[in-house]
């Protein structure tokens, strides 16, 4: 029987797991991304069919499915972006001096081509499972979705620990449109919001009668809930950004790190 702290263990395993693999991949020789993004790219078309088919199984080892697919399709998304191929018309840095609604528009046009693919992929989950018994995928991605919109905003605003070191180097313009402030004013909504809907996810797995499919895919949402709530917190403590995936930096970097 599957238990409640073994979906957890499952939820941990996979977002720990999958972050580090696309951070291993992101810092490879450049010669390497398009093999590796096509492979991608089918296993992602392979999840789209296994998101639609576990859709209409209403069990939790359906659930475990569909997040897992999921979780392919988001890191399809994601490498697809870090690799610098679905990025945004704009591919150089804000210009010096640039502030409010320039740097506002600066920023968005460097990120546009990956929200709409994101909307897209959005738009094709929600098709895959409309109706369907089983919408862990569909509310696995929103997770996925609105917390990742969240850090932006925040990285935006400005918080003391922006993560520049997870940039490729392509990719590097784009810590100018982060800020590096003490706390920005969206921060403490956004903590409070992501703590209410772990509180309400913890409540309904709880409260879900017997062990049935309701309490898995809540207690599937809520672990993933938790670990966006841990992501916020990362971007205010004072550590490495990386630092749970250390094993993907380069031997160099790892070792000038570790004298520091």
């Amino acid at each position: 029987m599957i238990t409640g702290l073994a979906l957890a263990i499952y939820v941990i395993a996979g977002w720990w797991g999958a972050t580090g693999l696309i951070l291993y991949l992101v810092r490879r020789p450049s010669q390497t991304f398009p093999r590796t993004l096509g492979i991608g790219s089918v296993l992602a078309v392979l999840a789209l069919v296994l998101l639609r088919q576990s859709s209409l199984s209403a069990t939790i080892s359906g659930a475990c499915v569909a997040f897992a697919a999921t979780l392919v399709i988001w890191g399809w998304l994601e490498m697809s972006f870090l690799f610098g191929v679905v990025t945004g018309p704009r591919r150089s840095a804000c210009a010096a001096g640039c502030s409010g609604l320039k740097r506002l528009r600066h920023a968005i046009e460097a990120i546009l081509y990956h929200e709409l693919a994101t909307i897209g992929a959005a738009g094709l989950v929600v098709a895959l499972t409309w109706h369907a018994p089983n919408p862990t995928g569909l509310w696995t991605f929103m997770l996925l979705w609105a917390m990742r919109v969240s850090a932006k905003l925040n990285l935006f605003l400005g918080v003391p620990n922006t993560g520049e070191i997870m940039l490729p180097p392509h990719l590097k313009y784009l810590g100018a449109f982060f800020r590096r402030r003490k706390l920005n004013f969206l921060f403490p909504i956004s903590m409070i919001l992501t703590t209410l809907l772990c509180v309400l996810l913890i409540g309904a797995a709880v409260s879900a009668p017997g062990w049935e499919f309701e309490a898995g895919e809540m207690t599937l949402l809520a672990t993933l809930a938790s670990l966006a709530w841990l992501e916020h917190w990362m971007l205010i403590l004072p550590m490495r950004a990386d630092a749970p995936w250390k094993f993907t930096r380069p031997p160099a970097v790892s070792a000038a790190s570790d004298r520091a």
